[in-house]
C-alpha cells in the first residue's frame, strides 16, 4: 500500500471530517430514512430518494477516509532547516512579471485548498518548488501561459 503524505493539521482535519460522519451524519441520514419510510409509497418519496441519496454519500466519504487515514504517513517538519523547498515548507513567492508576493504551504493532495494558502506538492507549482532555496526562480506553465516565481523565504513549522 502506498503512503500518502500529510501535515498533522491535515490529519487532524480528515480525522475530524471522519468522526462527525460518522458519529453524527449517518445516525442523522438513518433517522431520516426512518421518517421517510414511516410516509408510506416509497417509489414516489422525494424524501426517502434524498435521504438514500446523501446516505450513500456519507457511506462513500467514510470508505475513502478510512483508507487516506490508514495509509496517512505524517512528515514532520519541525526540525527541518529553511535551506530548500521540501514538503511542508510555507513558501514566499514574488511574481517576476507583477512582483505580487503569495504564500503558501506545502501540503499533501488530500489537504491542499490553494484559496487557503495550502498548495499540493503535486501540483505543477509544488512540483516545480521541490529543492529550490531562496534567491532562486522557478517556471511554470498554468492556464494563463508561463509564469515565473522567485522564491522570497522559505519557513517550516510544527
Amino acid at each position: 500500500m502506498e503512503k500518502i503524505p500529510m501535515t498533522q493539521d491535515g490529519l487532524t482535519q480528515l480525522e475530524v471530517e471522519f468522526k462527525r460522519l460518522r458519529s453524527e451524519e449517518r445516525p442523522a441520514v438513518i433517522r431520516a430514512l426512518a421518517e421517510a419510510r414511516e410516509h408510506g409509497d416509497l417509489s414516489e418519496n422525494a424524501e426517502y430518494h434524498a435521504a438514500r441519496e446523501r446516505q450513500s454519500f456519507i457511506e462513500g466519504r467514510l470508505a475513502e477516509l478510512e483508507d487516506i487515514l490508514s495509509r496517512a504517513q505524517v512528515i514532520d517538519t519541525s526540525h527541518l532547516d529553511d535551506d530548500v523547498v521540501r514538503f511542508g515548507a510555507t513558501v514566499e513567492l514574488s511574481d517576476e512579471d507583477t512582483e505580487e508576493r503569495s504564500q503558501f504551504r506545502l501540503v499533501g493532495s488530500h489537504e491542499a485548498d490553494a484559496s487557503n494558502g495550502r498548495l499540493s506538492v503535486t501540483s505543477p507549482l509544488g512540483r516545480a518548488l521541490i529543492g529550490k532555496a531562496p534567491g532562486e526562480v522557478v517556471e511554470v506553465t498554468t492556464p494563463k501561459g508561463s509564469r515565473s516565481y522567485e522564491v522570497i523565504k522559505i519557513t517550516y513549522g510544527g
